[in-house]
């Protein structure tokens, strides 16, 4: 029996971002980051009152992110809090000359178990044009290379757009030739510096989501979509294995499309070669996301706030205010979601449909899959 929890109690991934100053001047960018850290920032004291309530929350998985995290220069003090208090703490540096030897080796006495470096083109030329520094490309690699040396497991992270599309096969190459425990594959969202130009037509994502399907069980790592949960509604249709454990916003059975399936069910946050990570999360649903000034939002690409983590309890914020409950709630979905089949098991990306319609319960635009309520409809 698979375990079942309950993300209107406590949410599986915490993502606080410690700063949005980095070097780099991705495409991409949700945060638009900034050269230079905001005089505001949540400060040391803070995040460790942050760290004490993620912790209240059942320890979820917990990661340190930015803009790039290293340019605070108490990120190893944090890291040290955290894990001196029982969580496993990861993190999200950028790909620049920071990512030194020295640098992971530091993070890593800290207590830093995992590490993930984005790399959204197979070669430095294609690396660097999309992350806006040249070198780029190399730091990455030299960053993931020191990371594992200093024992920590490692993480690629692509975003899939149009620049990327051509290049995934290869970049998926460089992630098993990097031993990393996971490919993390973050669909674009019109946010920030992300342009709806930029995004691939929903039937190339399509095209996309089958051909990750087909990798499970023979690369010797897992596969996670970010802002793509309809890829769970691909496994559903095709067949295959699931990392974490079932998750429900009210608890109940496991979604019937996965009856009779193999669900492996390891320790939530520890990749397992050949499956695919975050089975049931979604924006606000067993996600959440503090910005660097303290704002609590559904994830990092749905910029509307909850409230704010210096007024209020992050459980608080996270169990009771009316955004992360209608988020939580299948039935409140509009459109093709709301009609959908697998709106509990999927519920499309809540920030691209605010992304592209201003609604957060919109549909998603980017699925193709036609529910079979309104197959034949006019």
């Amino acid at each position: 029996m698979m375990p079942i929890h309950s993300f209107d109690q406590a949410p599986m991934v915490v993502i606080w971002e410690i700063t949005r100053a980095c070097a780099l001047a991705c495409q991409h960018c949700r945060a638009d980051a900034q050269t230079r850290r905001h005089p505001l920032e949540l400060t040391f004291e803070e995040g460790c009152r942050i760290m004490d309530q993620v912790k209240e929350l059942g320890s979820p998985i917990f990661v340190l992110t930015g803009g790039d995290p290293f340019l605070r220069k108490d990120f190893n003090e944090l890291v040290r809090y955290g894990t001196s208090i029982g969580l496993r703490v990861s993190s999200s540096p950028s790909g620049t000359k920071l990512a030194t030897r020295e640098a992971m080796q530091q993070a890593a006495d800290a207590g830093l178990r995992r590490v993930q470096f984005s790399l959204d083109g197979a070669t430095p030329e294609s690396h660097d044009a999309f992350r806006g520094v040249k070198g780029s490309f190399q730091w990455t690699m030299d960053g993931l290379r020191f990371a594992r040396e200093a024992g920590m497991e490692v993480q690629i992270g692509t975003t899939v757009s149009r620049h990327s599309l051509h290049e995934l096969k290869e970049i998926a190459k460089i992630v098993e030739e990097n031993e990393c425990s996971l490919w993390s594959l973050f669909f674009l969202i019109p946010v920030g510096r992300g342009q709806t130009e930029a995004m691939i037509s929903p039937s190339e994502g399509e095209e996309v989501l089958e051909w990750l399907h087909s990798l499970i069980g023979t690369v010797p790592y897992a596969i996670k979509t970010t802002e793509a949960p309809f890829f769970r509604r691909v496994v559903a249709q095709k067949g295959g294995k699931m990392q974490m454990p079932l998750m429900a916003a009210s608890g109940g059975a496991p979604h019937p499309a996965f009856a009779g399936k193999s669900l492996a069910s390891p320790a939530p946050g520890l990749a397992m070669p050949g499956q695919i990570a975050s089975f049931g999360i979604n924006d606000g649903k067993g996600f959440v996301f503090i910005d660097h000034l303290g704002e609590v939002h559904p994830s990092g690409f749905l910029p509307v706030s909850a409230g704010n983590i210096r007024d209020q309890d992050l459980g608080t914020i996270y169990r009771e205010s009316p955004l992360f409950r209608s988020l939580r709630d299948a039935n409140q979905l509009k459109g093709k979601c709301g009609a959908c089949e697998f709106r509990e098991l999927c519920g499309g990306s809540r920030a691209r449909a605010y992304g592209m319609t201003g609604d957060y319960l919109e549909s998603d635009p980017s699925c193709v899959y036609i529910p079979a309520a309104l197959r034949g409809a006019n």
